[in-house]
């Protein structure tokens, strides 16, 4: 095989990116766009030096698979965000425990762990609560266009017409895009340093309201003057924050030191709200905050949470990678107290405000390391881990087992990570339950999962 060749391949499943894959000349070629029982015309783009696998460009479907759907957006195919689009949903659903099987079975101590279903979204699509768009030219001298990267480039795909975010913010983004086009603002050029804006972050509550984050090289002129026209045009935005990110990279918020941040009308923050299996659950998001994309799976997860961990009066619970402190919230209503761990400092303040904002008395909040803060607490009957996509250090693993909880509730949005986390908690003496994912971002090949672990004997 050789880059270039034509080749026909039979795809049997689908790659951790979404791809089809199956094999073609002795070797595992990854077709995009292809789906698993699709037979794909493609061309060869990429050969491994490191194993026998293959990327092919996709050329046509010579037989489709019957799960295959048309695409719901219209960028689909050039945008990278949802990449399963023409996959029925029941199917995604499907493939998506099967990944988190896939993970736990390459662990063999974590043979016998029952992987529940999928738990569906209420809502495939209109779903997602953030939108981070790229600013750009949509050729030189054309109009300006708020979109996101092209899958492996630097092209900025239009985005106008998004079917994945909530409607205010689809209706939002065209009202800015209108407004900025008009004032001559410039987008910023990674390569020649030059122009201003460099993306747009707009976030939806539960009540549609929405705030507005220019990320911008250094500060716009009349910066107030357009956030003020944006208030005016959608009375939904609540407020409009510029934030100044002079690193260069494509990194969205700057670490303090590379940033400045100003309100240029209007409020600073948003408040939000979950339904966690009939509690209500506030919380305060600040600009660069974390919080799941999907409002109504994440209340699926917490409430799933809440089960698991059966609190009772007396009970102790420490959430490491608290975030904003949405799942340290829904708890603390049944628990003595609940401490939340994150290394943000400005998401330790929003879950702090939010505590206060609902009166819950019983939560506190500390700033740090996750492995260092987690070694300053004496005991916790629960533990609630939910870290980023690279999983947790070896140094809380051994924190969570020194601290001996009965149970650990571990939300992942990684089933690698998971599985090998769960793997070193087995080692210490700690059995998985149950693993259930969650469907926190249809069309697209991440999957969330929730393990329920439990100390042996306890």
């Amino acid at each position: 095989m050789r880059v270039g060749d034509r080749i026909s391949v039979t795809c049997q499943d689908l790659d951790d990116d979404g791809a089809g894959v199956g094999e073609a000349n002795g070797r595992t070629v990854h077709v995009a766009g292809a789906l698993p029982g699709e037979r794909a015309a493609a061309v060869v783009e990429h050969l491994s030096r490191q194993s026998p696998a293959a990327w092919a460009r996709l050329e046509a479907i010579e037989a489709p698979s019957p799960a295959r759907r048309a695409p719901a957006c219209r960028a689909f195919g050039d945008c990278g965000g949802c990449l399963l689009q023409h996959l029925d949903y029941p199917a995604q659903l499907a493939w998506k425990r099967d990944r988190v099987a896939r993970a736990l079975g390459a662990h063999p101590t974590l043979e016998g762990v029952r992987v529940e279903s999928c738990v569906a979204s209420p809502r495939p699509l209109g779903y997602r609560n953030k939108s981070k768009l790229v600013a750009a030219r949509a050729h030189a001298g054309g109009r300006l266009v708020l979109g996101a990267y092209a899958p492996r480039s630097h092209q900025v795909v239009d985005l106008a017409g998004c079917r994945i975010a909530e409607p205010p913010l689809d209706e939002t983004a065209a009202a800015l895009r209108a407004i900025l086009d008009e004032a001559g603002v410039r987008p910023y050029d990674e390569a020649a340093l030059t122009g201003d804006l460099r993306h747009v972050v707009l976030r939806a509550n539960h009540a549609g309201q929405v705030l507005a984050v220019f990320i911008v090289a250094r500060p716009l002129p009349d910066g107030e003057a357009l956030a003020r026209r944006l208030r005016q045009a959608r009375p939904e935005v609540l407020g409009v924050v510029e934030h100044e990110n002079r690193t260069r990279g494509n990194v969205l918020f700057a670490e303090m030191g590379g940033a400045g941040e100003r309100i240029l009308d209007g409020a600073g923050v948003l408040e939000d709200q979950i339904d966690a299996g009939g509690r209500t659950v506030r919380v305060t998001l600040s600009p660069g905050a974390f919080f799941q994309a999907n409002r109504a799976v994440a209340g699926l997860a917490y409430a799933a949470i809440a089960r698991a961990a059966a609190l009772a009066p007396g009970d102790r619970v420490v959430d490491a990678y608290c975030g904003v402190g949405g799942i340290a919230l829904a708890l603390a209503p049944d628990a003595a107290e609940v401490v939340g761990i994150e290394s943000h400092a400005g998401a330790i303040a929003d879950a702090a405000a939010a505590a206060a904002r609902a009166g819950i008395g019983n939560a506190r909040f500390v700033a740090g390391d996750a492995a260092a803060a987690l070694a300053a607490q004496g005991r916790a009957d629960v533990v609630v881990l939910n870290p980023p996509r690279k999983g947790c250090a070896p140094a809380v693993i051994a924190e969570v087992a020194r601290l001996a909880p009965r149970v650990v509730a571990y939300l992942s949005c990684d089933p690698d990570t998971l599985a090998r986390d769960l793997a070193l908690l087995a080692a210490r003496g700690y059995r998985s339950e149950t693993v259930t994912p969650f469907d926190m971002l249809p069309h697209t090949p991440h999957v969330e999962a929730l393990a329920v672990v439990r100390r042996a004997g306890a």
